[in-house]
């Protein structure tokens, strides 16, 4: 884009180690300038390289290491178009110096924050001597723009392809088709850079590279460096042109957006005390919103390292609590000895068996009592009081637990914060104590039977399970299994 100027770093291994926010600027002087140090202007392009070395090796190190952030350079002349370029950093799968571990995923990433833009053109540029199939560049442009609409394929380093071998398929856009094609350009080696050739003289030996080549004679027009710079120009003329509508409307509405809200501070009074109370409602509101979405799981923050909130206390419920009724001790010969002694002790002196309207019935009995049935199951049932509040224990830990860090929001106003989390919390300990009574109370009641009922002769109890808070490997206790009578049918 500058035919006399030459200031960008070349060399072997990853030269580029942060990206490089090229602005191209017409005017009638000549000279650069960087972000960094607006106040000098820059006319020798020696230096212009220097800078960006320097630059570079300030913020990476002097040992290969990278940065995404960028370094701003507008470059001002005669000989340029009003154009903006970001040179990448090139694909590194084998950290060396100082680079870390995971070198490939960083670059990557890096990549796809300004390729992933809608409105920016992708230079997809692949090396002439490999595999067109096995593409980076192509590859992470097509993650992004699926279609091609967006991708410009750029094949360097055709004069190094091995004898009897060409790129023709690649450049006719018939192997790998792009919408807007591949363009062949064939840049100066290390060694004509080193021996300090000049670009006139390069871009010369790239048009004479294309004329004598037969492969490429055919298309030698559209080829080479100054024909990739009249297609970007307009390539990038009609993408404004295609984009354009949209961004327009999204400014629009953004616009309509602002001006509402400066319409709502135009009479904004900060001791407005409806302001305020607006304020506290819409502060305690979303505390009432996020304390929810915790409990339902719809939040929009995902916690990856632990359980918490309703999903705690679903397993507080169908994994912990059936693993402390599990765990409660059971002799089935102490249970039967029980029932037998409670159902002769109904009897009193009549056989059990007998029938009160006279006669003689089985000499066992065919069903338990009512009131022997209710003793033994009225015994058993109080034994499930201890873990029930077990239960409500550990449910309102975690119902305080999602109450501190609904509040974290509120950390600007510690007042506001302390009195939410204590009413809050003062509601939820009223609510424990109600529900601990209810336990209670419930255990210690008649249990009486509908007509029609079967009688049990005890109630089954869940299955072993491993305990739910014993790690996930190794040897996690089992509960012992507690045996269980089958239902008497009538």
């Amino acid at each position: 884009f500058i035919p006399c100027r030459d200031f960008l770093p070349r060399g072997s291994g990853i030269v580029t180690r942060r990206p490089l926010i090229l602005q191209l600027i017409f005017s009638k002087t000549e000279y650069a300038e960087f972000l960094h140090c607006k106040s000098k202007k820059f006319t020798d392009f020696d230096e212009v390289r220097q800078e960006i070395e320097a630059e570079t090796d300030r913020v990476t190190g002097t040992n290969k290491g990278i940065s995404p952030v960028p370094i701003n350079l507008r470059v001002y002349s005669p000989h340029v178009l009003n154009l903006t370029l970001i040179d990448l950093p090139g694909i590194t799968k084998v950290p060396v110096g100082d680079q870390p571990q995971d070198i490939e995923y960083q670059i990557k990433d890096m990549i796809l924050q300004f390729i992933s833009r809608e409105s920016s053109l992708i230079l997809a540029v692949t090396p002439a001597n490999m595999d067109l199939a096995n593409s980076d560049a192509l590859k992470m442009a097509k993650e992004v723009d699926p279609q091609g609409l967006r991708t410009i394929g750029v094949i360097t380093k055709l004069d190094l392809m091995d004898e009897g071998t060409d790129a023709r398929d690649v450049l006719e856009n018939k192997l790998l088709p792009l919408r807007r094609g591949y363009i062949g350009v064939v840049n100066r080696s290390q060694k004509d850079i080193d021996g300090k050739k000049d670009i006139r003289a390069a871009l010369a030996a790239e048009r004479k590279f294309f004329l004598s080549h037969p492969a490429y004679r055919h298309m030698a027009d559209r080829m080479g460096t100054p024909h990739l710079q009249k297609v970007l120009n307009q390539q990038l003329t009609n993408h404004i042109r295609e984009t354009l509508p949209s961004l327009r409307s999204k400014l629009q509405s953004q616009l309509l957006s602002l001006e509402k809200e400066v319409e709502e501070y135009k009479n904004f009074r900060p001791d407005d005390p409806t302001r305020k109370t607006k304020a506290l409602l819409q502060m305690v509101q979303q505390f009432g919103v996020d304390f929810e979405k915790r409990i339902e799981g719809s939040g929009d923050q995902v916690d990856t390292l632990e359980l918490s909130g309703g999903a705690r206390i679903n397993r507080i419920f169908h994994e912990r609590f059936p693993f402390e009724l599990v765990k409660m001790e059971f002799d089935e010969k102490d249970l039967r000895r029980e029932i037998s002694y409670a159902i002769k002790n109904i009897h009193g002196v009549r056989q059990v068996g007998e029938r009160r309207g006279g006669g003689s019935g089985s000499p066992t009995g065919l069903f338990t009592p009512d009131m022997a049935f209710e003793a033994i199951v009225k015994k058993q049932i109080v034994k499930l009081k201890e873990p029930s509040l077990k239960c409500v224990d550990l449910v309102v830990s975690e119902l305080a637990t999602v109450i501190k860090k609904c509040a974290e929001k509120l950390g600007s106003y510690p007042r506001l914060r302390e009195e939410t989390e204590r009413i809050v919390t003062t509601h939820i300990r009223e609510r424990e104590g109600k529900t601990k009574d209810q336990v209670s109370r419930r255990h210690l009641r008649r249990w009486p039977r509908e007509p029609g009922e079967k009688p049990l002769a005890v109630l089954p109890l869940p299955s072993p399970t491993r305990d739910p808070d014993a790690p996930s490997r190794g040897g996690g206790a089992v509960a012992p299994v507690s045996p269980s009578l089958s239902p008497v049918s009538r």
